[in-house]
């Protein structure tokens, strides 16, 4: 498998637009990693809240299938890095991080994962939509060249500015 992509490096304020609440549309492939392009589209909600004077925040998810999750977003101050941790109550184990940062409204966020007992490069990306939306998507690679998005997430701020 070819190396990770250098991670990107962020700012402390990276997050900062999606602190608040939203509702979420989901599209997320039913099977991965298979070449399948059959998608499950159901809906979440979210809130995001920022701790330690912004040095990191945690995102709570519920969604319509009967399961939560949570995202806990540590910025290392040194490497000027965001590592992001996952956790659902599904199986209520601390998935690997993925790390890195943005750039203008988009973040690119890299880490190692295994799905189907194989080892995966896992990638976010992340995009700010203005004030009131933003995406989020992930993607594995079992090459670290070609890459399958398996999971889009498509943000609108609960309490819409306009």
């Amino acid at each position: 498998m070819k190396p990770l992509p250098p991670l990107p490096t962020g700012d402390v304020h990276d997050f900062d637009f999606l602190m608040g609440e939203w509702t979420c549309v989901n599209r997320k492939l039913k099977q991965r990693l298979t070449g399948s392009d059959d998608w499950d589209v159901f809906t979440s909600r979210m809130r995001c809240q920022p701790h330690l004077g912004g040095l990191s925040n945690v995102e709570e998810t519920v969604f319509e299938r009967g399961f939560s999750g949570m995202a806990l977003r540590l910025f290392d101050v040194r490497e000027r890095r965001w590592s992001i941790h996952w956790i659902d109550s599904r199986h209520a184990v601390l998935q690997p991080p993925v790390h890195g940062g943005f750039t203008g409204d988009h973040g690119r966020f890299y880490g190692e994962d295994t799905e189907g007992g194989r080892p995966v490069q896992v990638m976010f990306n992340w995009t700010r939509l203005g004030n009131d939306r933003a995406r989020w998507e992930q993607a594995f690679s079992l090459d670290g060249e070609t890459w399958e998005t398996n999971w889009v997430m498509e943000f609108t701020r609960a309490t819409a500015t306009g």
